[in-house]
């Protein structure tokens, strides 16, 4: 079992940057493929992107593809989600998720963080 505690989040200005962090403990995170998801007011989680268990491969939805970057060091166990251009639309609360399979839906994901705030002023 992994446990995993985002950070990083917070208020920016539509056109900053922010990095989020995914730091996991208990087990091994290149055992798992790891995805971020994110979750505003009164709509669904949704995916945002995944990167394979080596980094080799990563996916994105399409709003956010050419802003968001993810990567991950397994030697430190963590995952980051680099956030560009933000725009209001990304406020929601983001989360990292753990899993045996590489896709965009919530099921593929066993173990998930507790989230973190991101809020995106005009």
């Amino acid at each position: 079992q992994v446990q995993l505690v985002e950070s990083g989040g917070g208020l920016v200005q539509a056109g900053g940057s922010l990095r989020l962090s995914c730091a996991a403990s208990g087990r091994t995170l290149s055992t798992y493929t790891m995805g971020w998801f994110r979750q505003a007011p009164g709509k669904e989680r949704e995916f945002v992107g995944a990167i394979t268990r080596t980094g080799g491969a990563t996916n994105y939805v399409d709003l956010v593809k050419g802003r968001f970057t993810i990567s991950r060091d397994n030697a430190k166990n963590t995952v980051y989600l680099q956030m560009n251009s933000l725009k209001p639309e990304d406020t929601a609360v983001y989360y990292c998720a753990a899993g045996d399979a590489y896709g965009r839906l919530l099921e593929f994901y066993d173990y998930w963080g507790q989230g973190t705030q991101v809020t995106v002023s005009s």
